[in-house]
């Protein structure tokens, strides 16, 4: 009985390790080939992490580059002109406004404004040198005696006021550049009201 127990054991063999590996194998090797899934997801979400960052950096930078850096001329005009006829002599009294359109202070020199009627010189005026801070407005009071012959007469006269302002915007103050505001005013006064009227003031 045993030796046909035997035949019958022998009859069918266990299979090879190699063939069916044992379950502690199988286990371990699927504990490594969930590891190296693992691994590599958190390379790919490491990788898109950089990739946002990087993108994100790029667009700051670009927004910054744009608003920020960008140099923009500053806009000045006048405001609250008047005139006044004193016995025949006119002065011309208004607000110079400087308007910083900049993320940056502007800081300028002194200058000369010239009035002007029918292309000849009548009178002049000092811009005196300032800083607006950014994205500010600076209003200066301004005064000029206008020389100009035969203002008894009744008519209306035209003027045009002429000045420029060289200044630097300091941007983060550490980097400065250039810029150049420009004044170009025109209006008429009415020398025959009283007080003087002024109109159709423009500034480019």
């Amino acid at each position: 009985m045993a030796e046909k127990y035997q035949q019958q054991s022998q009859g069918y063999p266990l299979a090879p390790a190699t063939i069916v590996p044992r379950s502690d194998e199988e286990h371990a090797t699927n504990y490594q080939s969930q590891q190296q899934i693992m691994k590599k997801r958190k390379r790919m979400k490491c990788l898109a992490y950089i990739a946002f960052f990087a993108v994100f950096q790029t667009i700051v930078i670009a927004v910054f580059a744009l608003t920020v850096m960008r140099v923009k001329t500053p806009k000045v005009r006048l405001e609250d002109v008047s005139v006044t006829n004193n016995n025949g002599n006119l002065r011309f009294a208004a607000q110079v406004v400087v308007r910083n359109r900049n993320f940056a202070r502007y800081k300028f020199d002194s200058s000369l404004a010239t009035v002007r009627s029918e292309n000849n010189n009548v009178g002049e005026f000092a811009i005196p040198d300032s800083r607006v801070r950014a994205r500010s407005t600076k209003k200066m009071y301004v005064v000029a005696d206008l020389s100009i012959s035969n203002t008894t007469n009744s008519g209306v006269l035209g003027l045009s006021i002429e000045g420029r302002l060289r200044g630097k915007v300091e941007l983060l103050r550490v980097i400065k550049r250039n810029n150049s505001a420009e004044m170009n005013c025109t209006m008429s006064i009415n020398l025959a009201t009283s007080p003087v009227s002024v109109q159709d003031l423009s500034c480019k």
